[in-house]
């Protein structure tokens, strides 16, 4: 025990009294060997989130060892704190989870002469050496080391070990036996029917559900069952829209389902818009117990599985604090695909329910998921953001500069639906197809959008609305302004927005320009706000611009601007040209 202390001695207790039972275990069942396959509890429901973790729930009536206990081939890599265990069988409690190395014996087929010597010791058969001419013997055995003998032999604390057979074969004549290296016989010839599998030991991840049936004699089956959160399936949601041109769109949802995590077969699958916070997901569970994701039960339909299995849930260890633990460097990375929706992670949680699912490792299925119709609207939208200041932009290097000059250099209306979302469902995060009446638009990213909210599909550029956008300095007063013994200059700005519709429709315009300054006075009912002057107000609702962190702002800057903002919203009838005009002023340290 003075290594299993040296070991341990630095991680949390509760996985410190894990490994010295896990190690107990092992050592105590190092003689016993599993004589047929272990069972394999089946996938019976999971719930799959759009980042690639899922909510496994397996459950099944399993065969019972001769202690009662149903032992598993099967062992999850859950997160930390999300695996559970329970006991659906009426007179059997479910007193513990044991998970370690087993020695597994398992028939293959003999592929090679070795193999079949082995895999027919008893048998009558004619052997050619090498060198000699054929003869007629009994296969007699083959000298091996036993599990059990290494247990015995080999130094204290040694891990367990698999049986070695030796390189020789007893032959037995009338007149002895003979040992013969194996590899000197090149034909052998079985006198009889040989028997075509070997039993053949190696190492697997056991899982034993430990049962107390009480005063009761053990059955031979029993309904057990788990449940963990694990990386492996994901769900990547895609939508067609079909709009039909007079403000109603048909929706189309579709599921690509991406599974590296095991076989599941004819289950309920629940795909989850949204995604939970998991605090320790990059931490893998010892098969400790916390409860962390019991929340979602509420949102099963009310024939899920996963409510029982709630309630009949066991801790196998007992709670305590729980210290990150760095992922081991050589895990499996497991691909689910391209990442396209990061701002899911922001959304709610939406549950849709999938019947009969059939999926096997590695591989993929497109399902459709939901169908149903919004009203939308066009609007033509034109965003003008703003732009670094003379003395910033004069820091740039050629590259920035001709980065900001592609993107304020052209500005364009961009035509887009308003999609309104009155269904029994909201929409996520996710690419989405535009065609009209079939035929195909072009393709856009649908946003998160709440039951009862709307938002924009981007379509394509208006290039029939004509945009010229002008600003130009009008005054510049050199002492506007004096603080912290420094002298502060002000700019003031008109900026000119023209717009022309060419289309042959009147459409619904919004405008916004974004500035940096303050701004004192918009046309056309324009509605005029500042950011930067209450807590937080410096980020914009589309965060910092790309190039804000080019420069390192001065601490007088925040003191004297603000970012300000205008907004329009107006009809532009056919043909028709308008004028949109903005007054600010900008201080700068001279």
């Amino acid at each position: 025990m003075q290594c299993v202390r040296s070991c341990v001695k630095n991680l949390p207790s509760f996985v410190v009294l894990f490994c010295i039972y896990s190690l107990l275990f092992m050592q105590a069942n190092a003689k016993a060997k599993i004589s047929q396959t272990p069972a394999d509890m089946p996938v019976k429901e999971v719930t799959i989130f759009k980042d690639g973790h899922a909510f496994v729930l397996h459950e099944g009536s399993m065969p019972t060892d001769k202690d009662g206990n149903v032992v598993l081939d099967y062992l999850p890599t859950p997160i930390i704190g999300t695996f559970w265990s329970y006991s659906a069988q009426n007179n059997a409690r479910l007193t513990g989870v044991v998970t370690g190395k087993r020695i597994v014996s398992f028939d293959k087929t003999a592929l090679n002469i070795p193999e079949l010597i082995r895999a027919n010791i008893g048998a009558r058969v004619r052997v050619a050496e090498a060198g000699l001419g054929a003869y007629e013997c009994i296969i007699s055995g083959i000298p091996t080391r036993s599990s059990d003998e290494l247990s015995r032999t080999n130094p204290p604390s040694s891990p367990l070990a698999l049986s070695q057979p030796g390189n020789i074969v007893l032959l037995k004549f009338e007149g002895g036996i003979k040992a013969v290296p194996i590899e000197r016989i090149q034909e052998i010839t079985f006198l009889d029917e040989p028997k075509p599998t070997i039993a053949q030991e190696e190492f697997r991840n056991i899982m034993t559900l430990k049962l107390d049936w009480g005063r009761k004699e053990p059955a031979k089956t029993a309904n057990v069952g788990m449940v963990y959160v694990q990386r492996g399936i994901r769900w990547i949601p895609n939508y067609r829209v079909d709009i039909d041109g007079k403000g109603q769109a048909v929706i189309k949802l579709q599921a690509t389902i991406i599974n590296e995590l095991a076989d599941i077969e004819d289950v309920k699958a629940h795909l989850v818009i949204g995604v939970p916070k998991f605090a320790f997901e990059e931490t893998p569970d010892p098969i400790s117990l916390q409860q962390t994701v019991a929340q979602l039960s509420s949102h099963f339909r009310r024939d899920s599985q996963s409510a029982y299995a709630f309630s009949n849930m066991i801790m196998s260890q007992s709670v305590a604090p729980v210290r990150h633990v760095e992922p081991p460097q050589n895990r499996e990375v497991v691909d689910l695909g391209p990442d396209v929706a990061e701002s899911a992670k922001n959304e709610d949680l939406y549950v849709f329910t999938l019947e009969h699912i059939t999926l096997k490792k590695g591989q993929r299925m497109v399902v459709p998921v939901a169908e149903y119709k919004l009203k939308y609207r066009d609007v033509f939208v034109l965003d003008l953001p703003f732009g670094p200041p003379p003395e910033v932009r004069q820091r740039f290097n050629n590259e920035q500069t001709a980065q900001l000059a592609r993107l304020y250099h052209a500005p364009k209306v961009m035509h887009k639906i308003r999609l309104a979302n009155d269904a029994e469902c909201p929409l996520t995060t996710a690419p989405a197809l535009i065609l009209r009446e079939g035929r195909l638009i072009g393709q856009s990213m649908m946003t998160y959008t709440a039951v009862g909210a709307s938002s924009d599909l981007e379509l394509t550029v208006a290039v029939d609305i004509a945009v010229e956008r002008t600003d130009l300095e009008t005054e510049r007063i050199n002492d506007a302004a004096r603080w912290d013994g420094n002298i502060y200059a002000r700019s003031n700005l008109t900026g000119t927005i023209s717009l022309t519709n060419r289309r042959a429709q009147s459409v619904a315009m919004e405008v916004r320009r974004s500035v940096l300054g303050n701004i004192d006075s918009a046309s056309n009912d324009g509605e005029i706000e500042h950011l930067g002057r209450q807590e937080g107000g410096w980020m914009t609702i589309d965060g910092y611009p790309f190039w804000w962190n080019w420069y390192n702002w001065p601490y007088w800057w925040y003191r004297f601007n603000a970012i300000g903002r205008v907004n329009w919203q107006f009809e532009l009838k056919s043909g028709q040209s308008i004028e949109l005009e903005y007054k600010y002023h900008y201080f700068w340290r001279t």
